[in-house]
């Protein structure tokens, strides 16, 4: 079996977004990097979107940004500007494209399929695969996206739909979300907050063509991409090894509210890569506890209160953009936390808090 200075468990965006920071920052000069990926071919498979309130790699891969978003109850309609911290969105594919092109050109870092070709006793573990496989009866953000192209102009490009919950809700926490990348194509998502077991829900294909159809207007178009996957809105829990860290979602990088990924897993990289010399004995990257605590209790609000969210959300974008974004964001002051908590209906809250 080989030996390596470190191991990459996983090639997604985790793993390969850490190996990326290490190769630019040259602290693979002297070090061997094994990255342990199954997959034969890196393709599209995923959007990632964020506000972008700190510098990241991937500048280039991204493939639209806004300054101004929308989010919608049945009878009302709330804009909203974000100039200083657009959104933005990065195609999996050249995210992909990228960061291979990069990697490959550097002698030290190889590639496996197997995991058993690999002394793992060898080198220091970077791992985004989670140990368990966990319960359909835990929280989920689940979804189904379909990049469709019209046949002619249709969408304004210049402002997305982040929350329509115009739509069946089936006593879960049901939105579609679209982005439009042009005036001819966007990305349209149908989005649940629910658990995995009550498969009424993930009829994704009806709820995409009623949507389009009927809440967008569109009776003819065609479908460019497609994207399916579902995200845990729980904290993950693995075993580790003594010479272990995990990284990416496995490694408590999802906002638990909201999904958002992409970012946290940035700044994990970038703290990791500062701490490399001495990784085994660096204090782990985490998302601030504090965030930890409310999201809890926003979650246990929508497990035992489902009807009340649409409104809720609503309710949290009147805060000041910036408040909400930083919050989503996990760079809010005190003070803005106070701000987003007195948006919140007090009762239902508290009685949530108190559980």
């Amino acid at each position: 079996m080989k030996e390596f200075d470190y191991i990459i468990i996983g090639g997604g965006c985790a793993g390969l977004s850490l190996a990326y920071e290490l190769d630019i920052h040259n602290k693979l000069e002297n070090k061997t990097l094994a990255i342990i990926e199954p997959r034969k071919n890196y393709e599209r498979d995923k959007t990632w979107s964020f506000w972008k309130i700190i510098d990241h790699n991937f500048v280039d891969c991204v493939i639209k940004s806004w300054k101004d978003f929308s989010i919608n109850l049945p009878k009302k309609t709330k804009y909203i500007k974000c100039d200083h911290t657009p959104y933005q969105t990065i195609d999996s594919g050249l995210f992909y494209k990228k960061i291979i092109n990069k990697l490959r050109q550097n002698k030290n870092i190889h590639f496996f399929k197997n995991i058993n070709e690999i002394n793992m006793e060898s080198g220091y573990i970077f791992n985004s695969v989670p140990t368990a496989n966990h319960s359909k009866n835990l929280l989920w953000q689940h979804f189904m996206g379909l990049e469709i192209e019209t046949y002619k102009d249709f969408f304004d490009e210049e402002i997305f739909n982040l929350m329509d919950f115009n739509c069946e809700q089936k006593d879960a926490v049901h939105f579609f979300y679209t982005l439009p990348f042009s005036k001819t194509k966007a990305l349209v998502e149908t989005t649940w907050l629910s658990k995995l077991n009550n498969d009424d829900l993930l009829n994704y294909e009806d709820q995409l063509k009623n949507y389009i159809n009927n809440n967008l207007n569109i009776k003819k178009y065609k479908i460019s991409y497609s994207e399916k996957g579902a995200i845990p809105l729980f904290q993950q829990k693995n075993i580790k090894r003594v010479n272990e860290m995990y990284i990416g979602s496995a490694g408590g990088m999802t906002r638990l509210s909201t999904g958002y990924t992409f970012l946290n897993i940035q700044e994990q990289s970038k703290h990791i890569r500062e701490n490399i010399e001495n990784i085994e004995n660096t204090k782990i990257f985490k998302i601030n506890k504090k965030y930890n605590f409310l999201d809890n209790v926003f979650l246990n609000v929508l497990s035992n209160h489902p009807d009340k969210m649409p409104n809720i959300f609503f309710k949290l974008f009147e805060a000041q953009p910036k408040t909400v974004i930083n919050f989503l964001s996990n760079k809010s002051s005190f003070v803005e936390d106070l701000s987003i908590i007195f948006k919140m209906p007090k009762i239902v809250f508290l009685k949530n808090l108190l559980r």
